[in-house]
């Protein structure tokens, strides 16, 4: 058997029909390209015009199977509309993809409870939304199905100025594996990707104008284990393996596509000196002779 062959065979994606909320821009562009590009007909809805006009540019280029929708995936009637034209057009559906998401750095002190319930509605909500409207539908092929929910490293540790932010994607994170349990017997799986750092747009919105160590190689060598900051396709790859059959045993489970920053929790690599989770000597020296 051929590689392709191989590949075709077990990870079972032709023909298969995915929804992806927030799907034209960033890392949903990249998320839906891939899917399609291994046989997956795609949904797509994104408040997003340009992206949306890019992509289905590219989309008919291919020659493939799509709708887009513009619209905000927030807004549980533009959700109605994307599921009701899926079943029209394909009556089936086989994976969602809940991409949207979003954040801004504040301290919780002094956050007003309109930022809170944005924060909550855009990280959140939506996700419960969508996963209630695909959960018949995908049990109604009998086929089973996938639900891949794009969370974030800080649901996981401690994210100051992005308390309820983190606290949203935690939710997210025991939502899923709570469902994934609920599912289990329908064949229906649910799991997690949650990435750290990638340049992505949305990450350089909420860096914008923020001189971050990030940028640098070296700060990328301290800060991450496999010493540089992560790529979209690091993180679509991740998605199109949960979408396929090659994942088919995996359910309630998050996987980190993040160079090894979530497993360091703290532990720096510092040059010359190695992993050490306190600041080496000589940067102390540094600190208190600058300001002395």
């Amino acid at each position: 058997m051929s590689a392709a062959n191989w590949w075709a065979e077990r990870s079972d994606l032709d023909g298969r029909v995915a929804v992806l909320t927030g799907g034209a821009g960033g890392l949903g562009e990249m998320m839906t390209l891939d899917l399609q590009a291994n046989g997956c007909k795609v949904a797509v809805v994104d408040r997003d015009t340009e992206a949306i006009d890019t992509l289905t540019a590219e989309l008919t280029r291919r020659g493939a199977d799509f709708i887009v929708h513009v619209g905000d995936a927030r807004e549980p009637e533009v959700l109605d509309t994307l599921f009701a034209a899926v079943t029209e057009r394909w009556a089936r559906l086989d994976i969602l993809v809940n991409v949207v998401g979003g954040t801004f750095k504040a301290p919780f002190e002094g956050s007003t409870p309109k930022a809170w319930d944005t924060l909550l509605r855009t990280n959140l909500m939506h996700v419960l939304h969508a996963t209630s409207r695909s959960i018949p539908a995908i049990k109604a092929g009998g086929r089973g199905g996938s639900i891949i929910n794009i969370t974030t490293i800080e649901g996981y540790r401690g994210a100051p100025n992005f308390a309820v932010y983190s606290a949203a994607k935690a939710a997210v994170a025991q939502f899923s594996r709570s469902l994934s349990l609920e599912l289990a017997a329908d064949g229906i799986r649910v799991n997690c990707v949650a990435p750290d750092l990638a340049p992505t747009p949305g990450m350089k919105k909420i860096s914008a104008g923020v001189e971050n160590s990030m940028n640098y190689p070296l700060g990328q060598q301290v800060a991450i284990p496999m010493g540089r900051a992560g790529t979209m396709t690091d993180i679509s790859d991740v998605v199109v393996f949960l979408a396929s059959g090659l994942s088919k045993y995996i359910t309630g489970s998050t996987l980190h596509p993040d160079g090894g920053t979530f497993t360091s929790s703290g532990w720096f690599n510092w040059p010359g000196s190695g992993y050490d989770n306190t600041l080496p000597m000589d940067v102390m020296h540094y600190l208190e002779q600058r300001d002395a």
